[in-house]
């Protein structure tokens, strides 16, 4: 535990709040340009003498509840958060998912009328899609694991993996499985006993997990097998939130082939996006 870091921390990211900020009157005699150490303690229910101990560099360990209470109190982002715990010999809190679309990636999927692109969780749980993705992939069921899950689906149904070449699905499975070890890491406990039931229903699954492999990917090249249009070779990219738990896949065409061409045939129905309206709440 560094102590004395942990003191400094606390005083820097104490000194930048208003009292205003946290409902507390400003007053007339105030010597500090944030929040007093008392105000502190007060607001995360703690000892005063306790949280001044904590910034002398002083005082017992803080338990992990108090870290929690005092990186609310101090409005603290994700990172410093985290920088907290470390401060104190913690592994930070795991991060909690939500099945909320991310504000800034519905703005990005909003404007992407032109390109393929649709939301999703690290656990490839499908929460939105624009009208040119459920025309290039078809329409996929939204919503949590296991059915909103495509790489559930890959592992539960392999009879259904026709958006890919035949070729290509070994290559898939090792990419979904890399990458889902990677969001147990992130995610903990909850996210460990769905990978155990697909253990149990995929000896596929079972026996690539066991080679440890973790990659989360930010590109890659694929092929898609469209009913009307045949094979066409695509980038995917993806942007990340920051805590990594949804991103923003989209597909562009890849250069020296017909994959442009093959895209703007893809003409839907409607343009829009399509997500249920609660995700958006």
């Amino acid at each position: 535990m560094d102590r004395n870091e942990l003191g400094s921390f606390l005083k820097s990211r104490r000194d930048r709040i208003r009292p205003a900020d946290v409902g507390l009157p400003p007053g007339t005699r105030r010597r500090v340009p944030g929040l007093r150490r008392d105000e502190v303690a007060v607001l995360a229910g703690m000892s005063g003498d306790y949280y001044v101990e904590l910034e002398q560099g002083k005082g017992a360990r803080p338990s992990e509840q108090m870290l929690a209470v005092l990186a609310r109190t101090l409005r603290l982002t994700d990172d410093e958060r985290d920088y907290l715990f470390h401060l104190c010999d913690y592994a930070p809190p795991r991060t909690v998912a939500s099945y909320r679309v991310n504000p800034r990636l519905a703005d990005l999927l909003g404007k992407l009328d032109d390109t393929p692109a649709l939301v999703i969780t690290d656990l490839h749980e499908v929460l939105a899609q624009n009208a040119l993705a459920v025309a290039l992939l078809g329409r996929h069921e939204l919503g949590p694991w296991p059915h909103g899950s495509f790489a559930y689906h890959w592992f539960a149904h392999p009879d259904q993996r026709g958006v890919y070449p035949a070729d290509d699905h070994a290559y898939h499975s090792r990419v979904f499985c890399s990458d889902l070890r990677a969001a147990i890491a992130r995610r903990g406990g909850e996210a460990r006993d769905l990978m155990a039931g697909l253990r149990a229903i995929s000896p596929e699954f079972a026996r690539l997990w066991d080679n440890h492999d973790v990659e989360v990917r930010h590109s890659t090249r694929k092929r898609i097998v469209h009913p009307a249009h045949g094979v066409i070779e695509l980038y995917c990219n993806n942007i990340p939130t920051d805590d990594g738990t949804q991103r923003l896949l989209w597909f562009s065409p890849t250069p020296n082939n017909d994959s442009a061409r093959q895209l703007a045939a893809l003409v839907p129905g409607t343009i829009g996006v399509l997500a249920p309206a609660e995700l958006y709440a």
